[in-house]
């Protein structure tokens, strides 16, 4: 009796709860636990039937929606735009006339915003202005002006405009930005001078977005003064440039000839917080071709490949033909679009074709560029032994990819896989792939491999840079390893081998108890003309003091404070002997 009690119990409770809900997606349903709590001490003597013949009035799905309309919008609009689209008007209008929604301009305006065919989205606006209860608003009028400039229907769309205003509807700069663009677009530019003009009469707010519809007007209609004029009316009102303002300005002077001042406004916006994104870097390459300048290109290429934009297919092949005209190496152009130079260049044919031997490596290099973009590593893994079984060459910039993907998820097998195969391919990685591969692997302890990895990085011609080399040395010694932090140091070439690295190595000999080594390091630091710094004695008297030579520390102390009492009489101070001090000093030098 207890069981069956209780489980009348859940199943009032459920069913009150999905008579108040119906069937709403599970997020909803945090919201109304405390209705369902609220049901607690609510006792039925008769449980609850799930299908009753008596019920007479059951829950209609108009109500449901009607109650929270947002649930099923996008299948409501997505219904009837495919209606507009595929069915006759009669047919469709006999199943709008059948839909159980509430008709509301939201809903109204997004279906017109799905862009069905024009005839079939005038028949519909006009459908609707005839259903009981319902009024178009500003936003339904200026998607309609919208498509209907779109479509070049440009007496059809004044008249929906001039509508607007005979019905009194608020017209603002939104409305009045789609006129003016059409017009243009049209070329009808008088047109839109006056709708600007009378934009502002009216006394709209005026944007970012319609200062730069208006500026593109006057620039592609060669009214540059005009649109310059605009520019600083527009940072007079407090308007912030967006990334679509410089991206006419840039492309103005790219065709104007301008290169110098594309480019310092192509730094400029970012240092102002604004970011080239891909649509405009797809832009201005496409300035660059016809222009002919290839040292705009190859800084907008540069960019590309530190933000990760690549470029439309079309834009590539001009920017190819650009580079190779003016005799350049494509070698940018490629690693900013990897997945397209698995191309060759056709001298017959003056365009981009693969070739029968690309074929499979052009499979390969797509799906593994698939697996990567979905993060599955595992398949990654996988079709990468297939590559190396079958001795297919990638790219480095793949490579560097697959790498750091893996370095990024902790995936240490993945990433020596990938660099393996770089080492027997002969394939040099990027500086950063390498810096976290040797991460992953001193956080696991695995010493060999980060000497393996440092004599590759090296052998390619890349360079750890003083910081990075201290600091590997240095946490070497931490971890007691004093052989391989003597490898690191003895592959390092001569010109980082400098106060840092030398006194990282001191510190490694005195952490693993060999203090003559240390000394002995100290006095080659010397000969060799490289005079140490206050870090440097700082790791000398720690040494020291902690293998009971007191008597040798003393002599260092009475040295470091004749370096601390006229140091500050050198003119210069490498930036060496600052990132030595840095940190074995406890402080910044300035």
């Amino acid at each position: 009796m207890r069981s069956t009690y209780d489980s009348h119990g859940f199943l009032r409770k459920f069913a009150v709860f999905w008579a108040i809900h119906g069937d709403q997606p599970f997020c909803y349903w945090k919201s109304s636990i405390k209705r369902l709590h609220s049901l607690h001490h609510h006792k039925q003597k008769k449980p609850i039937t799930w299908y009753s013949q008596k019920r007479k009035k059951p829950v209609k799905s108009v109500e449901k929606q009607e109650s929270d309309p947002g649930v099923y919008m996008r299948d409501t609009v997505g219904k009837i735009y495919r209606l507009l689209k595929y069915s006759s008007w009669d047919l469709a209008k006999e199943e709008l006339e059948r839909l159980p929604i509430r008709w509301d301009s939201y809903t109204v305006n997004k279906v017109l915003k799905t862009h069905p065919p024009m005839e079939k989205a005038w028949l519909f606006f006009n459908w609707a202005s005839r259903l009981k209860g319902f009024k178009h608003d500003q936003f339904t009028y200026t998607t309609m002006v919208g498509i209907f400039g779109e479509a070049g229907r440009i007496s059809s769309m004044k008249y929906v405009f001039e509508q607007m205003q005979e019905k009194g509807l608020k017209i603002d700069a939104v409305t009045y930005t789609s006129l003016m663009h059409w017009l243009s677009s049209s070329g009808d530019v008088d047109g839109a001078v006056k709708v600007w003009e009378e934009m502002k009469a009216n006394g709209c707010y005026l944007t970012v977005v319609s200062y730069t519809a208006y500026m593109k007007v006057l620039f592609d209609n060669s009214r540059a003064k005009e649109a310059t004029d605009v520019y600083r009316e527009m940072l007079q009102s407090g308007c912030t440039p967006n990334c679509h303002t410089y991206t006419i300005l840039m492309e103005h002077l790219v065709g104007s000839g301008k290169y110098k001042e594309a480019l310092e406004m192509f730094c400029k916006m970012q240092e102002a917080g604004t970011q080239p994104d891909k649509a405009a870097c797809n832009i201005l390459v496409e300035k660059c071709y016809i222009a002919g300048e290839t040292k705009a290109l190859t800084l907008i290429l540069q960019y590309m490949k530190e933000s990760r934009l690549v470029l439309r297919y079309p834009v590539f092949l001009k920017a190819l033909k650009a580079l190779k005209i003016a005799g350049e190496s494509s070698a940018l152009l490629m690693q900013v679009n990897p997945h397209f130079s698995t191309e060759c260049v056709s001298e017959e044919a003056g365009d981009l074709r693969p070739t029968g031997a690309d074929v499979p490596f052009s499979i390969d290099r797509g799906l593994l560029l698939i697996f990567l973009k979905k993060r599955n590593l595992v398949a990654v893994d996988r079709l990468l032994t297939g590559i190396i079984d079958k001795n297919i060459r990638l790219d480095s910039a793949i490579i560097s990819i697959i790498v750091e993907a893996n370095c990024d998820r902790c995936r240490r097998s993945g990433a020596l896989l990938a660099f393996k195969y770089s080492v027997r391919m002969g394939i040099t990685i990027e500086r950063n792939a390498y810096l976290s591969l040797i991460g992953i692997l001193m956080r696991s302890n695995s010493f060999s491999k980060v000497v393996e990895i440092v004599e590759a990085m090296i052998r390619t011609g890349q360079s750890l840079g003083t910081y990075q080399s201290t600091l590997l040395i240095y946490r070497l010694g931490c971890s007691r390893r004093g052989v391989y932090a003597a490898k690191i140091f003895d592959l390092l070439p001569d010109d980082q081998k400098n106060t840092a690295t030398f006194t990282a190595l001191i510190g490694v000999y005195f952490t693993v108890g060999n203090s003559d080594k240390g000394l002995q390091i100290c006095k080659t630091m010397l000969e060799k003309g490289i005079y140490p710094t206050l870090g440097t004695y700082n790791v000398l008297l720690a040494g020291l003091e902690n293998s009971g030579r007191i008597s040798e520390a003393e002599v260092y102390r009475k040295e470091k404070k004749s370096l601390e009492l006229h140091g500050h009489s050198r003119v210069t101070i490498s930036l060496e002997e600052k990132i030595c001090d840095l940190l074995f000093a406890g402080e910044v030098v300035s």
